[in-house]
């Protein structure tokens, strides 16, 4: 997982599009230079520490150390361990809403729907592959976190406006399929549990892609 983060970004200031793309990682106002510091170093050092550990090897007290900062800074500013990996995962998200939006084809535009739609399948399984532990405790610290969080709604709007040009059936639920077949916790059961290789992972799943958009 890539532990190197340049500054503080947000979905609401990194991207200027329609509001129905949700973006991640919104939040009002800038912050204080003192503060976007302390975010910064924050989140470099839960990066690292999250890769060379595990998340549930992690505790709050080793990034504050790592980091340089108060126990209380840190606290207040991110509540709890799951609310420091999602904050985490808006920053990596949001190089993927990147590539999406403005990115050269064929995940960003200027490919045919289906091939945008399949490219988003790689991309969304390689970005689980590379941070899979930080986005599980994100998705299952409680009942249907994944549902509330502006990342799944954009990654959900994405598929469903694909699906919608390769005119599929029902490109609501089948975006929603698609979705749930790539949820951390069915990636890791696939990837861990039955030690099924990746690159078979990817072409299993896109061929799923081709068939629900056809």
């Amino acid at each position: 997982m890539p532990a190197e983060i340049s500054g503080p970004r947000s979905g609401s200031s990194k991207f200027s599009i329609d509001i129905s793309f949700p973006t991640v990682g919104a939040q009002v106002g800038p912050l204080r230079a003192d503060a976007a510091r302390n975010r910064v170093k924050v989140l470099a050092a839960a990066a690292e520490l999250f890769s060379e550990r595990g998340v549930a090897n992690v505790t709050m007290d080793d990034v504050a150390s790592t980091a340089g900062v108060g126990k209380g800074t840190l606290y207040r500013r991110f509540g709890d361990k799951s609310g420091l990996a999602t904050a985490l995962l808006d920053h990596l998200e949001s190089e993927l809403q990147d590539g999406i939006l403005n990115g050269p084809p064929p995940l960003g535009g200027g490919a045919s729907p289906m091939e945008r739609l399949i490219a988003f399948t790689t991309a969304y399984l390689e970005f689980l592959r590379d941070s899979l532990d930080i986005v599980l405790l994100s998705q299952t610290s409680t009942t249907g976190a994944r549902f509330r969080t502006g990342s799944h709604a954009f990654w959900r709007r994405h598929c469903e406006y694909l699906l919608e040009q390769c005119a599929a059936p029902a490109p609501g639920i089948a975006a929603d399929v698609l979705l749930a077949g790539m949820t951390a916790e069915q990636v890791q059961h696939w990837l861990v549990d039955q030690g099924m290789e990746f690159d078979a992972l990817v072409e299993s799943l896109s061929q799923v892609t081709r068939s629900l958009a056809t």
